[in-house]
């Protein structure tokens, strides 16, 4: 059975790495789906949730914000400007960033930081959700 090698770094940290089965990502084409065999290919990534298949049976959600994914034999790079496993999200923080994101919004502050405020937080809020379902 071909696996794939994935390594999920961020600025700070190496986020995840081990042997997968599949990796679900979004990009900003649209989303994404890299089983073993894909071909080659360099995109960057757009903020969202990322979904591994481990070959032990595990599933592995992180939030990305950011970056660039690199296919290449069998081989996964997801270089993250920010990444945290859903594990390590704090879903109430998160919803307060949310809140506060929103209501500065409201009140008119500016809208280009506070769009990637309310990005983030959605993403991390997402990333959890997901790793529910999972």
């Amino acid at each position: 059975m071909s696996e794939l090698n994935v390594q999920l770094v961020s600025v700070e940290r190496a986020v995840w790495s081990g042997k997968a089965k599949m990796l679900i990502t979004r990009t900003l084409d649209g989303d994404i789906g890299v089983l073993p065999g894909h071909a080659p290919m360099l995109a960057q990534l757009a903020d969202g949730v990322v979904t591994i298949r481990a070959v032990d049976g595990s599933v592995v959600v992180a939030a990305v914000h950011g970056g660039f994914i690199s296919v290449a034999d069998d081989a996964i790079s997801l270089l993250a400007e920010g990444a945290e496993l859903a594990d390590e999200i704090d879903v109430d923080r998160a919803r307060r960033a949310l809140e506060r994101a929103e209501a500065d919004q409201r009140e008119g502050a500016d809208d280009t930081v506070l769009s990637q405020a309310q990005n983030r937080a959605e993403t991390r809020l997402r990333a959890t959700e997901a790793r529910l379902e999972k």
